[in-house]
């Protein structure tokens, strides 16, 4: 970034990075207490202590580690596919999950908890199984295998596998199909639940959400018309079908996912698909790839979305109709504003969604700002790992690497100089295995992820030597 004294760099920044309709492990669930229709309290409980309830309610500390673990692995599975497919609040209940055996797991809010329990929970509590290609959390049904049977997980009998060298995940596999796999969540409130009205003109990952629900109910009711194209704008094709939605389930016509149509079409599509039996249609991961792969949305937090708000900051310094915002990492409402003015300015659609057209305009407009400064006045974000780079590459990414790379060799002379051509050509091939070769990584001359972290930690250090980043500004 250029020096001045007025623009903050905000440091903060969401752990991982969002992939297409990620699960997200949320803060706190709401836990009824007794059978779903029956009168009785609702206890709103931190996520990870209810799991640990839960693992020590059904499990006995003396088992197998393996079988502890699997055990929990279901435990946290189906808890999630209850909070993620709306499974109770949906159908109109102010809850994410019961406490009845009959219909989910034992939870006793007085009850104590198992140390050796606790240790594993707070070790693996944000990972659940999934199905091959799936997003939603498997619904993985156990019992204990001896005074009642099931169609999934026995536990005791998982106790026996364990005893005889099974890992969690073969237990699991044992249990249930071969194809699944473990994954682990994001640690973040989810940002599926209703929090505003969705209308024309809005654009996000929740908006693509609906638009692919609304598909898919739309197979099994024809009269709702197909959204064309399915890309997280909600334009006059999504406001139809939404419309049309209303009129078949009579709901008020209005075109505006609102709170009761919200939930409705989470009711219908879990419906639809059974996205809570173990036969799970469940949503496809491919579907998502495919949309998201030349797009980013409000609530993306992978890592094009810093470089993407860093690219805006210097662009508003030339044009004052562009906000100020902060570098989060975080594709919030700001960034979707300033996405907006920046399409309105340069005469593209303001959709607040950046697809190619959108990336392509802004990267260039920054890169030829940022090329017309020397080298000392500009100062990167931190910039989170986003693949390997290798020759023949180029793009954004890229241009990031020789910038740093370029202010990394003013400082230390055995890394050589490189002009920031967005290109990796032979002479960034070339300085990147100078860096490696100094800072003893394997001289590939590939940036995989050790190399880029490395490169970060090295530029950030030497670039913010002596720096108070709180007084770095853009005016």
């Amino acid at each position: 970034m250029i020096i001045n004294n007025n623009y903050k760099i905000s440091q903060s920044s969401i752990p991982g990075q969002i992939l297409e309709g990620a699960v997200i492990i949320p803060e706190e669930i709401v836990v009824h207490i007794g059978h779903p229709d029956e009168i009785s309290q609702n206890i709103k409980v931190p996520f990870i202590d209810y799991i640990k309830n839960v693992a020590s309610s059904e499990l006995y500390p003396t088992w197998h580690e393996n079988a502890l673990r699997a055990n929990i692995h279901a435990i946290v599975s189906i808890t999630l596919n209850r909070y993620f497919t709306d499974w109770y609040r949906s159908r109109g209940y102010d809850f994410d999950i019961t406490s009845s055996t009959q219909f989910d797991q034992a939870y006793s809010p007085e009850r104590g908890t198992f140390e050796n329990i606790n240790q594993l929970v707070d070790e693996i509590f944000n990972q659940y199984v999934v199905g091959e290609g799936r997003i939603e959390p498997f619904y993985a049904q156990f019992c204990d295998g001896r005074l009642s049977k099931c169609q999934g997980l026995y536990q005791w009998g998982s106790v026996d596998l364990a005893n005889e060298g099974y890992s969690p995940l073969e237990i699991l596999q044992y249990y249930y199909e071969d194809n699944i796999s473990i994954k682990t969540a994001f640690i973040e409130e989810s940002i599926y639940r209703f929090e505003s009205p969705l209308k024309l003109g809005d654009s996000g990952l929740d908006v693509l959400r609906k638009e692919l629900q609304l598909d898919r109910i739309s197979e099994n009711f024809p009269a709702i018309p197909k959204i064309d194209p399915i890309d997280g704008y909600y334009d006059e094709t999504t406001e139809a079908a939404v419309k049309e939605f209303q009129r078949v389930f009579d709901l008020p016509v209005t075109g505006i996912i609102d709170k009761s149509t919200w939930y409705k079409i989470t009711n219908i599509t879990t419906a639809v698909k059974k996205l809570a039996e173990t036969t799970s249609e469940g949503i496809l991961l491919k579907r998502f790839e495919e949309i998201l792969s030349g797009v980013l949305l409000e609530g993306d937090v992978r890592p094009r979305v810093g470089l993407l708000q860093y690219f805006l900051v210097v662009i508003s310094l030339y044009f004052p109709a562009i906000p100020e915002i902060a570098i989060t990492g975080v594709f919030d409402n700001q960034t979707r504003l300033a996405v907006i003015e920046y399409q309105k300015t340069m005469n593209i659609q303001p959709t607040g969604l950046v697809d190619l057209e959108t990336w392509e305009s802004i990267y260039n407009q920054a890169r030829g700002i940022l090329n017309s400064l020397p080298v000392q006045n500009i100062y990167l974000p931190l910039i989170k790992y986003p693949k390997d780079y290798a020759f023949g590459d180029q793009g954004p990414g890229v241009f990031v690497i020789q910038e740093m790379l370029q202010y990394i060799s003013n400082i230390i002379p055995q890394i050589s100089y490189i002009e920031a051509t967005q290109i990796f050509d032979e002479a960034t091939k070339n300085s990147v295995i100078s860096f490696q070769n100094f800072f003893n990584l394997e001289p590939t001359g590939i940036v995989n992820e050790e190399t880029w972290n490395k490169i970060v930690e090295i530029y950030r250090v030497q670039r913010y030597a002596g720096v108070n980043i709180d007084e770095i500004t853009l005016k």
